[in-house]
């Protein structure tokens, strides 16, 4: 076994580890992992911010962590604006193909309808509860 103590990491020892993964997986899978950040944001007349989308694309692939638009414009047709923005923007570097998750109690109808399809599912994330991980090509 090796030598050395266990302890938490540093912020400098975070960014080592992130640099040392990045330089072995782009090595390895012979293509850019380098992240693009993809944010989107809308605001009403008032200026208050009414929903957004947060990802990054990288390999080849958006991925997008966040999207949420306000309970009052649920329905208006925001989310799949948002969706098609960032996968227009993805298209345009190249990506071709978009990831996600969501869990059960939040928008697996809304993605399925704007033509994801659910890959995977994690039981019990939370307890009693699924995960789902959804993709679609571009």
């Amino acid at each position: 076994m090796p030598s050395g103590t266990l302890r938490p990491a540093s912020a400098q020892d975070a960014e080592q580890l992130c640099a040392r993964l990045l330089a072995f997986n782009q090595k390895a899978g012979g293509t850019d992992f380098d992240e693009i950040p993809l944010q989107l944001a809308s605001h009403d007349a008032n200026g208050q911010l009414r929903g957004g989308l947060l990802g990054d694309i990288c390999a080849g692939w958006l991925v997008i962590h966040v999207l949420w638009v306000d309970p009052e414009c649920r329905g208006t047709g925001l989310g799949s604006q948002l969706l098609a923005r960032a996968e227009q923007q993805a298209r345009a570097t190249g990506a071709h193909g978009v990831t996600l998750d969501t869990f059960d109690w939040q928008a697996e109808g809304f993605y399925l309808r704007n033509g994801y399809e659910v890959f995977g599912r994690l039981a019990d994330f939370p307890l009693g509860h699924q995960r789902i991980y959804l993709r679609k090509t571009l």
